[in-house]
């Protein structure tokens, strides 16, 4: 499958719809799509190798979009076997091409590829260029986003970002769906942890005129880029995305899920539009961590279970603990027929948390729901409902937070730049553009103030 993307830079990527775990792990019921592409100029690139699953077809569609002539550079982004598996097939077929990486490409090309030998190599750093003829490439270094090695590029004759495993997601190209969902689904999943290195790179970009961006999984963009990085700058600086109640629960009997569905109903009841309730035991544990992210408030809900808890909610737990999960309110409801542990657990859990907020009323069930814990469903709900004014004015805190903090860190460093009044974006330069346009919330140079 090859398409243009634009006049000189041609898709040939490859979708899977017979994968049923992306990374072992998810769920991935529309495929994926492994993405590469190819610049045609006086010299020709090509954008990473995609996996072994699809490479006899990736080298058909590479050899369909070269015609006749040979690539002279494999520029290697990102060394996952999802992006790097087909490197020796290529090497194999154009054996005189150069092989473009960083110091850690190269050593993980050893590592992945034992005994290759690589007849032509080019090694760049951060911030290098090369040109193609009229395309001009710089690399754009985005270490532990997810991998060290990892690298982004940039043309500046067409304004393409060329961003990795950056802006992708689950799905192959040829399946209709939601880009925010199964995009968020893969953010939280697979790059989450790494937020402040995210944010690093958004800076960097910042810098730079994009027109479009080429992702190696999922839809190129190249319409409303401001939209999409104004997602990644929310999901990367753990804000919440939208207002709304995420449940997750796990039940043995069904009185714990009971519980639940009091709570939800009574939470509709004070007003909270969104609740969202996930059992752990039955649903995509991924999508779960997803919604826990998105919503500004999630209450957990198990059993004791062996002295601890049960172990859906421990893995969930240690799903958000792993991604660095903040910024958040968190309520509990907890269920044991004698020496109950699990609130106490829970609450354990979040205590190195960043800015986790526990909720003051918590629901104990002792067996099964009575009038008692029915009065405590009650003043949990009442509580998380009265959240939300909370929740707004902690937001506003944050993202005031982030801002000082990043005007420090450039005063320490010396660095000059122009903070936007509206969401706190840095711009870094001695001057900003007239028709600066801020990525993150679309408003102009006129929003923008001179760092103190």
């Amino acid at each position: 499958m090859i398409s243009n993307v634009t006049d000189s830079i041609i898709y040939v990527g490859a979708n899977d719809h017979e994968i049923d775990l992306f990374e072992g792990q998810y769920d991935v019921p529309n495929g994926m799509a492994y993405n590469s592409y190819v610049i045609k100029d006086e010299k020709t690139a090509v954008f990473d190798t995609i996996d072994k699953r699809k490479t006899a077809e990736w080298l058909v569609n590479l050899e369909e979009a070269l015609g006749d002539g040979n690539p002279d550079y494999l520029i290697i982004q990102h060394m996952e076997p999802d992006h790097s598996a087909s490197i020796r097939a290529f090497a194999e077929k154009y054996p005189d091409t150069a092989i473009v990486g960083n110091k850690k490409t190269f050593k993980m090309i050893g590592q992945f590829f034992p005994g290759m030998e690589l007849a032509n190599t080019l090694e760049v750093k951060d911030g290098d260029t090369l040109s193609l003829g009229s395309h001009q490439l710089t690399f754009v270094f985005a270490p532990m986003v997810h991998w060290p090695e990892v690298m982004m590029t940039y043309e500046s004759s067409e304004k393409v970002l060329f961003s990795a495993d950056g802006f992708g997601k689950f799905g192959a190209l040829d399946v209709d769906e939601d880009w925010a969902c199964e995009a968020r689904r893969y953010y939280i999943g697979i790059v989450g942890k790494y937020g402040q290195q995210v944010q690093n790179v958004l800076r960097k970009a910042a810098q730079l005129d994009i027109s479009v961006i080429c992702p190696l999984h999922g839809p190129v963009l190249d319409k409303d880029l401001g939209y999409y990085i104004g997602l990644y700058d929310t999901w990367s600086s753990y804000r919440p995305e939208d207002p709304g109640v995420c449940i997750c629960y796990t039940s043995v009997y069904g009185n714990t899920k009971q519980a639940v569905e009091l709570l939800a109903q009574e939470l509709k009841a004070q007003g909270v539009e969104t609740v969202v309730v996930n059992d752990l035991a039955r649903c995509d544990m991924a999508e779960a961590v997803e919604d826990a992210f998105r919503y500004d408030r999630l209450v957990l809900a198990t059993t004791t279970y062996n002295s601890d808890i049960f172990p859906f909610m421990r893995e969930f737990i240690d799903h958000l603990r792993e991604r660095n999960f903040q910024n958040r309110t968190v309520g509990f409801i907890e269920n044991g027929s004698w020496a109950p542990m699990a609130l106490k657990i829970m609450k354990k859990s979040f205590e190195d948390a960043k800015d986790i907020t526990l909720a003051e009323n918590s629901v104990s069930i002792m067996s099964a729901v009575n009038d008692e814990t029915r009065q405590q469903i009650k003043a949990l709900a009442a509580e998380l409902a009265a959240d939300r004014m909370a929740s707004e004015e902690k937001t506003a805190d944050v993202e005031e937070a982030a801002r000082e903090e990043n005007e420090k860190e450039m005063e320490a460093a010396g660095i000059k730049g122009f903070v936007c009044t509206i969401c706190g974006y840095v711009y870094e330069g001695e001057t900003l553009p007239d028709d600066y346009v801020c990525p993150v919330c679309r408003q102009s140079a006129d929003v923008f103030e001179p760092v103190k």
